[in-house]
């Protein structure tokens, strides 16, 4: 009784949705409403599209790069706010702040600093180097994006791990610091070993999250330049609301959602395992 609410809201609002796009990827449908079944003719021409391959492969390439700076960078915050020292809960708060912060506000402002009149390019003129083409560069576009995604997601893994490590039992510490154990050595050998499970769904959700970003790329470069930011989700949505081809674009949101499942079985097999 007290989980069939949530349940009901869950069939009608995720699991209705999830139906509706797998059968509408089977059709014709434009804004005028449902023109004719075409079987598996998304899907085929899906498969022979230049563009649905540039648009995975700038998936994954983004996925590659923000995965590390998105977990290094809440190990780094959570070991060091995970500590009961003074002052701590401000680096807290300022660590978090991101999260709570609206990815089109964070897009605009990081657009902003990327520009070459922006703050970040001109402390690098006062240093007499050149600005850096962030959002204009088909190379760095990419990576550029990725920090600004580092930024706002850092702050809530670091909430995640923080929770984790405050469950590891302080004696096992206090033993290896008898045997001579150094902070390294205690990381390595207690810390990071104790919060594997949670190391794990941080890797998966941050995964999913990544695959599926868009509105950092909507707000900062459209998809540019040359396609070099035209992810899966920006090409559903513009395959849906610019070309108005909702079949289709229902046909990339299955693969998208099919690349997600077999990233996840296979991070479970390599990265979940556990004694």
């Amino acid at each position: 009784m007290f989980i069939l609410p949530y349940m009901a809201f869950f069939v009608i609002f995720r699991g209705g949705p999830y139906l509706a796009g797998i059968l509408l990827s089977f059709t014709r449908y434009t804004p005028v409403g449902f023109q004719e079944i075409v079987g598996f003719d998304n899907y085929t021409r899906l498969l022979s599209d230049p563009v649905f391959y540039n648009a995975l492969w700038v998936t994954i390439v983004f996925t590659a790069i923000v995965l590390p700076l998105t977990l290094i960078a809440s190990l780094l915050a959570a070991v060091l706010c995970v500590r009961m020292i003074r002052g701590i809960k401000i680096f807290r708060t300022l660590f978090f702040l991101p999260v709570v912060t609206s990815l089109v506000i964070a897009g605009v402002v990081w657009t902003w600093m990327y520009q070459s009149s922006g703050p970040i390019n001109s402390a690098l003129s006062v240093l007499g180097l050149d600005a850096i083409p962030f959002l204009e560069s088909s190379v760095l576009v990419l990576p550029s994006l990725a920090v600004v995604m580092m930024w706002t997601r850092f702050g809530y893994e670091m909430l995640i791990l923080m929770a984790a490590m405050n469950e590891i039992p302080e004696e096992l510490y206090e033993a290896a610091r008898i045997d001579g154990a150094g902070v390294g050595r205690q990381f390595f050998g207690i810390t990071l070993p104790m919060i594997r499970p949670t190391l794990f769904y941080v890797v998966l959700i941050e995964t999913a999250f990544s695959f599926q970003i868009f509105d950092i790329i909507f707000t900062m470069t459209g998809g540019g330049p040359v396609r070099a930011s035209y992810s899966l989700v920006y090409m559903i949505y513009d395959q849906a609301f610019t070309a108005f081809d909702f079949g289709y674009a229902s046909a990339a949101g299955v693969a998208l959602l099919a690349l997600c499942l077999v990233v996840a079985l296979v991070q479970r097999k390599y990265l979940g395992k556990e004694d």
